[in-house]
């Protein structure tokens, strides 16, 4: 659906250039929901831009449906533009039109017979919940419901694929989640391809299939998301996993709290059918030792549960060896965080 091919972009400033996007390949399949995330000026936003032709590759391909966007100009790109769609961070909705006035906008450019405009109007409004507020205009909007406009304004030429650039940023935690569900719901009902640019974790593993992360203008961590989160490999990515412990008021794992202990602490991830298994209590019947459980926690993503916990106990190396050996037959992927 959409291929990067050794995508860089440099820009020219001054006598010293600047790498936006740095030698970048990805591929999204047709139908998901796919997450770019980093902190600012990792380039994400240049490699958005780059997704719609609203910049040019320095060097590389950009290929979306079959259609190389790098290449394209003119009304061959005006025309690859309407099936690729934006939604923005403020909204930049227009605030001299009403909600019906502001979604009918991009038809009206793309000249939409009337009757069409006003069916496909109405069946926005009712998809993204704004039913009775029509008539209003965007400074008798709440912030999700302004959003809601976007996304509605967006979808208005029945696109292939939907751009979020920073989305939800300006939004409260709450409205965040509605917001996320609304395009959830949205993919789930058009298999609408959604690629969401974030430098919040939260988003990524609520509703995200797949996730890049960026740095620097690199891609330096790629994967399911679900994997991302139980096997972050970078730094980068462990500080955005924190993340989301820290926007559900989840306290992390003190390891202090291991400090002044003897024996081992073991951190146990369990992902899927591992979460409901037994392990603590099978492990004490085993071995006859006492498990002390230091932390625990459980976070969902959009392709299932993963859980953490911390345990404490006194063994011998033998032992040791034989209890991780244990959790490992049980898919459990273990890390010893404190050797006796």
């Amino acid at each position: 659906m959409i291929v990067l091919r050794n995508i860089s972009k440099i820009f020219k400033h001054g006598t010293d250039p600047i790498t936006a996007v740095d030698d970048v390949n990805l591929s999204i399949e047709q139908g998901q929901i796919y997450g770019i995330i980093g902190y600012s000026g990792a380039g994400k936003s240049t490699l958005i831009r780059l997704l719609n032709g609203l910049e040019k590759p320095t060097s590389g391909t950009v290929t979306v449906n079959g259609q190389d966007i790098s290449a394209a100009r003119g009304e061959t790109l005006r025309q690859a533009r309407l099936k690729i769609s934006m939604v923005f961070q403020h909204f930049n909705l227009l605030w001299s039109r009403t909600v019906s006035e502001n979604i009918a906008f991009s038809m009206q450019i793309a000249g939409t017979p009337k009757a069409k405009i006003n069916a496909r109007v109405a069946e926005l409004i009712d998809l993204v919940g704004l039913r009775g507020r029509e008539n209003a205009y965007p400074s008798q909007l709440s912030g999700g419901q302004k959003q809601r406009v976007g996304i509605a304004r967006a979808l208005a030429n029945n696109p292939d694929v939907l751009l979020c650039d920073e989305a939800t940023s300006a939004l409260d935690p709450q409205t965040t989640d509605q917001i996320l569900d609304l395009l959830l719901d949205i993919n789930r009902k058009f298999r609408l391809t959604i690629v969401l640019i974030t430098h919040e974790m939260h988003v990524v593993r609520k509703i995200c299939d797949r996730v890049a992360v960026m740095e620097n203008g690199k891609v330096v961590e790629e994967g399911e998301v679900l994997n991302v989160f139980t096997h972050p490999q970078q730094p980068i990515t462990r500080q955005f996993v924190r993340q989301v412990s820290q926007y559900a008021e989840e306290e992390a794992f003190n390891p202090e709290l291991a400090a002044g202990l003897d024996g081992n602490v073991i951190k146990l991830t369990f992902v899927g059918l591992s979460t409901h298994q037994p392990v603590v209590g099978e492990l004490t019947l085993r071995y006859g030792l006492p498990f002390n459980i230091l932390h625990g926690k459980m976070t969902q993503t959009a392709h299932g549960v993963f859980g953490q916990l911390w345990l404490h106990v006194v063994a011998t190396p033998e032992q040791l060896n034989n209890i991780l050996n244990d959790l490992q037959l049980h898919e459990i992927d273990t890390e010893v965080v404190k050797y006796a």
